[in-house]
This record gives structure tokens, sequence and C-alpha cells, in this order.
């Protein structure tokens, strides 16, 4: 990130620079940018700079593209709108590419944006709206099949995880770690044990795929190496962080797990606090105990952490613990182009950001290339009724979060009471327990009005009637959706009648509380002033006082 001075300095570059390239556009963006214009100059740049082997390209709003001077741009004039962009990008491209960073400057007191874009991620051209763009000099073009096979082949041609580590020996790495392997790689392969029986550590080292030809690689340093080995890694910084906060986000402990990583990984899972959750399921007085977290999904998504680092960007993996939930997070763009898509197709990756490293956890039984390994974190929750996980893969990162205990109980008696449910039904329902209504789009909310599962117009959302009569929710599903229209009207009639006159306060105070719980309090306060309304144009009721200060009577 760079700092105030900095982006000057960078500005006054690019504009030194005798005309445009295929990695720095300028445009003048007066008072507004077409968004669908500016995706596609994302996906060009980047995929330009991937090209060209460039750290970023830039797209400068502010600048004319003839001369290099000033004109003063005023898209987006409020920041929080500007910043917005990050995620409007995010939900355009895959692997919910983005920005590095937006900053803002002044030249002569005139507004200069510009636009940070990272290159394409080795193997995956970037796209917008799913389709491919290049830069030709000044102009924006579809990406040719030769440039995206030559991003994509990048995938075959470089494996930091797979290089060999000059100087380093067996002597470099752990004995236990690498008996501990052992065991872990005949778990796995049975059948392999007769022969295994005559292998000396550096033999079974090969077999395992850990290292190459009696070679130490990267891949053994990460998963068997001695912590004073970690030199042989400089500056990757494989380590894991776990930290563990209260509710208020104040910090109780922390810890730094150095290699071996094998070793690591089990010493991170005696941190977590794995305690016994109880509740009563639908249908039964009697109280389920079950773990807050199950052992498998903490498993899949350390050793996924691991597994897809960008160890190049010398990051490491975090692990953060709080009172309800978990939260691992690595460097690294999400490979895949959804993790919806994930769950829905359950098929294995196609590409690999370390394959020599997934390769030797799969050997030993520490990851499952074979697919299913999401899929199957998100049935573990779906089961227990739990959340299910939940990722967010922006900025350059991939974060996995797990709930460790019932958030909705109105979800969780769905669940108990609908079997047949898709996983596909359960995430939509999902985004709704966890009151995120605005991530389902129109076909997702009419797919769930057409199973009978939800009612109400979007913004308004809440179980369908059907559902609260199956599981014993009538009441709840009343106070949702409340009553209707003249159940409301009658009421105030009635308290004018009995107390001959009152205010709009007045009125609030005897309504609101009785409106839908569905509706968020600014639809609450709309909705009581058009009841008053309508009975005023109906001509039962008068305002006899002034519009700010209403006294309101019979007719």
């Amino acid at each position: 990130m760079y700092s105030e001075k900095d982006i000057v300095e960078k500005l006054a570059q690019l504009r030194e620079m005798s005309s445009e390239n295929e990695v720095v556009e300028f445009k003048e963006a007066k008072k507004n940018y077409d968004f669908k214009k500016l995706g596609k100059y994302v996906s060009a740049l980047s995929n330009e700079a991937n090209l060209r082997n460039c750290k970023e390209s830039w797209l400068v709003f502010g600048i004319k593209d003839e001369d290099h001077s000033v004109v003063d741009c005023q898209f987006r004039p409020d920041d929080s709108d500007l910043m917005s962009l990050k995620k409007e990008i995010a939900d355009k491209t895959n692997g919910r590419f983005t920005f590095n960073e937006i900053y803002t400057t002044e030249v002569d007191g005139k507004r200069v944006i510009m636009f940070s874009i990272p290159p394409a991620p080795q193997g995956i051209p970037t796209n917008f709206e799913g389709h491919y763009y290049a830069r030709d000099h000044e102009s924006l073009q579809p990406l040719g099949i030769t440039k995206i096979e030559t991003i994509r082949k990048q995938a075959t041609k470089y494996d930091w995880t797979a290089q060999v580590v000059e100087g380093a020996t067996i002597d470099d790495l752990d004995p236990a770690a690498i008996s501990f392997a052992k065991k872990q790689y005949l778990e796995k392969f049975p059948a392999k044990i007769p022969e295994a029986e005559k292998w000396d550590d550096m033999k079974f080292l090969d077999k395992a795929k850990i290292t190459i030809n009696g070679q130490i690689t990267r891949t053994a340093i990460i998963l068997l190496g001695k912590e004073e080995s970690e030199h042989y890694i400089n500056p990757c910084d494989c380590k894991i962080r776990w930290k563990l906060l209260d509710d208020k986000g104040d910090s109780l402990g922390y810890d730094i797990i150095p290699i071996p990583m094998i070793l690591g990984v089990n010493r991170l899972f005696e941190k977590i606090r794995i305690l016994k959750y109880r509740y009563i399921p639908y249908g039964s007085l009697f109280p389920d105990e079950v773990d807050n977290y199950d052992r498998y999904s903490i498993r899949e998504a350390l050793n996924n952490c691991l597994a897809h680092q960008d160890y190049e960007v010398g990051s490491r993996v975090n692990v953060i613990e709080r009172p309800d939930s978990l939260t691992f997070t690595n460097k690294g763009t999400f490979l895949p182009e959804s993790v919806q898509k994930v769950v829905e197709k359950d098929i294995p990756e196609e590409t690999y950001r370390n394959p020599h490293l997934v390769s030797a956890m799969f050997n030993l039984n520490m990851v499952d290339t074979e697919g299913g390994g999401i899929r199957r974190m998100f049935n573990i929750q779906a089961k227990r009724f739990f959340p299910l996980p939940e990722y967010d893969i922006a900025d350059g990162r991939v974060s996995v979060s797990l709930i460790g205990k019932v958030l909705d109980e109105d979800y969780a008696s769905i669940l108990a009471r609908n079997q047949d449910l898709s996983l596909i039904d359960i995430i939509l329902l999902d985004k709704l327990q966890k009151n995120k209504e605005y991530e389902l789009n129109e076909i997702q909310i009419k797919y769930l009005r057409k199973k009978g599962l939800v009612e109400g117009r979007k913004g308004k959302l809440h179980i369908s009637k059907a559902v609260a009569q199956k599981t014993g929710q009538k009441g709840k599903y009343s106070n949702l959706s409340g009553f209707d229209k003249s159940y409301y009207k009658d009421l105030i009639v009635k308290a004018l009648s009995e107390h001959k006159s009152m205010t709009r306060t007045e009125i609030d105070d005897m309504i609101l509380d009785k409106l839908p719980e569905s509706l968020k309090d600014a639809q609450r306060t709309n909705m009581v002033m058009n009841l008053i309304q309508e009975l005023r144009r109906e001509g039962k009721i008068t305002n006899t006082g002034s519009r700010s200060r209403s006294k309101w009577v019979l007719s």
C-alpha cells in the first residue's frame, strides 16, 4: 500500500510517460464513468500486467490521455461510495478479483483517482462478467486465445513449492515429523506396508513425493523442516498465528506455531476450545449435546489454508478464535470461480497454486484432492443445524468462518422438518438466517418462494405460512408477516373514539410494536404514516392540529 507521499510520486511518474501503454490507462471521468467499461479495463489491465510480469497496473481518473493534464474528477465524490467499487468489481470477476487499492489525491486542487490493479493470478486470466479483455496499445479488446493460453500454461510452468532447496539435507528435517508423516502415509496406503519396511527415510520421502530424487524441496521444509531450517524458504513466513478473542474483540491469548507444519496442525488443534453445545432439537423434550466445532471441518479449513497459501507474499496463516466462531485466513486468490459452484458441482479443482505441496499433503492424509472437502464441511454444519461455513474471498485472500452454535431456531426447525432439502436450498436459506438477504438475487428468491419456504417482498422475506405451521411457529409467523391492514386501521379508529384525539407520536406508540417483525424501523414508521393517510382519504379521521404538531380526531 502506498503512502500519501508515494502516491503523489507515482502519479508524477505516470504522467511523465510519453503515452499510455498496456498497463496504464488515463481517463478524464469528470462527472461519471460507465461501470461495465470500468470492469472491462480491470480485466484487461490485470491480464496485461500478468503477461508483462508487472507487479501492478494503473487506471487513473482525472487525467487527459492526450497531454496528461489534470481535469478534476468528480466520479463518486463520496469516499464510501468510491471504496464500494472493490466489492462491486469482485462480484463480477472470477475468483472475486478486485483492486489492490483505490487512492485519491489532488494536483493543484483538482481531484485524481488512482486504481491500483494487481496482475492476474498465475495460470488464471481475469474475466469480467464472464468475458476476458486485453489491451492493444490504447485499444480495449477481447483477450486473444494466444494470450489466454499463455496465462493458463503458467500453472504448469512454475510451482514454488516444488523447487529444490540448495544446500538443504535430510538433517534439516525433523525426525519426529518424518516418523509421523510415514505413519500417516501408511494409513492412507496400507497396501504399501510390506514394502515400506525396507525403506529408509529418504526412500520414503521420495515415495511420498515430498522430496525429488533425494533432494530437499520447499515442500519438505514446510511440512517436515526443523524450526531452525526456516531460513531455507525466506522470505516466506511459514507459520500459523492463533489468536483468542473475547466477545468484545479484546485479546485473551495468542501463539505462533512454526514448521514443521505436519506437527503444527495438531499443535494448533490443541489450542482450540472444543466445548459441548446443548440445544433441544425440534420434536424432542431432551437436549442434544454436540461439539461446538466438528473436528473434520477444523482439519479441512486449516489444511486448505496451508495447501493454497501464496507463500511468495510472505504472509502467515491466521486462525482467530472468538466465543462462538473460528476464522481461518490465508493469502492468495480463490482459484475456483466461486464457493457455491464448488459445492454444487462437487468435483476436484482443475488447478492448484501449489501442486507439489498439495500432492504431498494428499499422500500424508492431510487434504483430499478428489473433491468434496468443502461440500462435506457444508453438509456437516447443515446436519447439526448450525450456520453454514462463511467464505470471504476478496482482497487477495481467502477466509472461512465456522460458527459453533445455532443462530436461528426458525432455520434449524426448517432443516429438521424438511429432510428433503438440497444443499443448495440450505445455502440460500442460510443467507436469510445470517441477515444477508441482500446477497440473494431475484431468481433465487423466486426459487425459494416456489418451494414454499419463504414469503414476502425482497427486503422483507420471512418463513412461509406452510413452514411455520409444520415447525410449530405459527405465532412467530404472524409476528413476522403481520396482520391485514384493516386490523391496524380499526385499532386507530377505536383508539380515537376512546380518547377523542391523539398525536402522531401517540399513534406510533400504540401501533409500532404491533407491526411485522420483518420490517425495519424506518419501514414501520412509513407504514404508520400510510395507514393514517389512508384513513384521512377515506374521510374517517382529520388532523385538527398543524403539520408539525398533529392532533388527529374522528371526522
